[in-house]
C-alpha cells in the first residue's frame, strides 16, 4: 500500500528534470499521474520510462488551449485531482541591461502566467482537500546576479501560495511551495553552460550538505506535500536546498 493510492495526479513539466523525478515518486506511492511536456519525443520517453499508471498530454503551459486540453483529457479519463504540481518553467540568464522583452515576456507567460491559469483551469476538477504545489526556488529569496527575470517569477510564485490558500481555504485546499537549491537537472546544466562534473564544482563547497541535490531529493519533498503527511502544512515554503541559500 502506498500513501498516495487511489490518487490522482497531474504534473506540468513532467518530462524532465525535477517534474520528471517528482512524477516516478507520486507513480511509485500509488498514484496515477498526468505529466506535460513541449516536445513529445521526450514525453514519450518519459511516459514508456514510468511505466504504468501515467498519462501523457503534449501542450505548453503558457497556451491556454493546451491547459483546456489536458484538464478536458483528466477530466474524461479520471473525473478529479487530488495533486495539482505546477512545475513547468524555463530559466534564461541575462544581466540587468541586457534583457529583452522576447526574455521577460517567455519568462512571465511561461512561469507566472502558466502557473497561474494551471491552478485556475484545475479548479473544477480539485478534490476538496486537495494538494496543490508550486516549484519555486532559492533564487526568489536571494539576490543572484544576472537572472533577475527568472528569480522574480519565482517570488511570484511564493506570492501565490499565500493568495490562493486564502482564496481556497473555504475548500480546504492546501498550497504549498518547494524551491530547490543547486539540483543536478538538464535546465540548470544549460543555464551555467556546463555538465554534472561542472555543477558539482561550481555549488559543492557553498552547500553545507556538501553535494548537488538531485531529482529525488525534491521528488520527496513533492511526495510529503502531496500526501496527509502535511495535512495541517499550507501557504508553506519547504526549502529543499542542503542549506544552500538558509546559512
Amino acid at each position: 500500500m502506498g500513501k498516495l493510492d487511489g490518487k490522482v495526479a497531474v504534473v506540468t513539466g513532467g518530462s524532465s528534470g525535477i517534474g520528471f523525478g517528482a512524477a516516478k515518486r507520486l507513480v511509485a506511492d500509488g498514484a496515477y499521474v498526468f505529466i506535460t511536456g513541449r516536445r513529445k519525443t521526450e514525453l514519450d520517453e518519459a511516459v514508456a520510462e514510468i511505466g504504468r499508471n501515467v498519462t501523457g498530454v503534449q501542450g505548453d503551459v503558457s497556451k491556454l488551449a493546451d491547459l483546456d486540453r489536458l484538464f478536458a483529457t483528466v477530466k474524461e479519463t479520471k473525473g478529479r485531482i487530488d495533486i495539482l504540481f505546477a512545475n513547468a518553467g524555463i530559466a534564461e540568464a541575462a544581466p540587468l541591461g541586457a534583457i529583452t522583452e522576447e526574455q521577460f515576456d517567455r519568462h512571465f507567460g511561461a512561469n507566472v502566467k502558466g502557473a497561474l491559469f494551471t491552478v485556475q483551469k484545475a479548479l473544477p476538477l480539485l478534490r476538496d482537500g486537495a494538494s496543490v504545489i508550486f516549484t519555486s526556488s532559492i533564487v526568489g529569496s536571494k539576490g543572484n546576479p544576472g537572472v533577475s527575470v527568472y528569480s522574480a517569477t519565482k517570488a511570484a510564485l511564493r506570492s501565490f501560495a499565500r493568495t490562493f490558500t486564502a482564496d481556497l481555504k473555504d475548500r480546504k485546499i492546501r498550497v504549498n511551495v518547494v524551491s530547490p537549491g543547486a539540483i543536478d537537472t538538464e535546465g540548470l546544466r544549460g543555464l551555467r553552460h556546463t555538465d554534472s562534473d561542472g555543477l558539482n564544482n561550481l555549488y559543492r563547497e557553498r552547500i553545507p550538505l556538501g553535494r548537488l541535490g538531485r531529482p529525488e531529493d525534491i521528488a520527496n519533498a513533492v511526495s510529503f506535500l502531496a500526501s496527509d503527511d502535511s495535512s495541517y502544512i499550507t501557504g508553506t515554503e519547504l526549502f529543499v536546498d542542503g542549506g544552500f541559500a538558509q546559512v
